[in-house]
């Protein structure tokens, strides 16, 4: 049986690109980046962010069979820009590791979702998703917990090995598993 709702993963979708132009604007215009969180940014992130709980609290986390792959990960990308509020993000961090058992959403999203509440709550990541800018100028993880076993612990959300990512960070722009819709979180 189809459960799939086409309006909501329309909804979900049109929220995302709503982010991404704002954020497009924003750069185009110079405003951002900027050590300030944008007022415009902080305001949409908060109203996607208020309509996301919503539908998890109706539906739990907007899966592939509710919204599709497109509408998931459009879920996926208002959570990781609700940095304003962190328990939110842990609450949709916890739905969405009940979507991934249930084969909902892919591994790599609750990768990265958490490695972000880590790192902004001060803790080490523990899959090498978030990076930040070294002092040579090129981009850096943040700090891994138990770094020795990161790549098994990147394997088994479906990433690729963290030398790879960050050999594709600082070399020639080749797409690989890792890129498309990471790029923007």
């Amino acid at each position: 049986m189809n459960t799939m709702n086409t309006m909501l993963a329309q909804q979900m979708v049109a929220l995302a690109e709503q982010d991404r132009a704002l954020l497009d604007e924003l750069a185009a215009s110079g405003e951002i980046p900027s050590a300030d969180y944008h007022p415009r940014v902080r305001a949409l992130h908060q109203a996607n962010a208020e309509r996301l709980s919503a539908v998890i609290d109706r539906h739990g986390w907007p899966g592939k069979d509710t919204v599709g792959d497109d509408g998931s990960e459009a879920a996926w990308y208002i959570a990781m820009h609700a940095v304003f509020d962190v328990e939110f993000m842990q609450r949709c961090c916890s739905a969405l590791i009940q979507a991934v058992a249930a084969g909902q959403a892919p591994g790599w999203q609750l990768a990265f979702l958490e490695d972000r509440i880590r790192v902004l709550t001060g803790r080490p990541q523990r899959y090498g998703t978030q990076f930040e800018i070294g002092d040579d100028g090129w981009p850096v993880p943040s700090v891994i917990e138990r770094p020795d076993d990161v790549d098994r612990r990147r394997q088994a959300l479906g990433l690729e090995p963290l030398s790879s990512r960050l050999a594709r960070l600082r070399g020639p722009s080749v797409a690989g598993p890792d890129d498309e819709l990471r790029r923007s979180a």
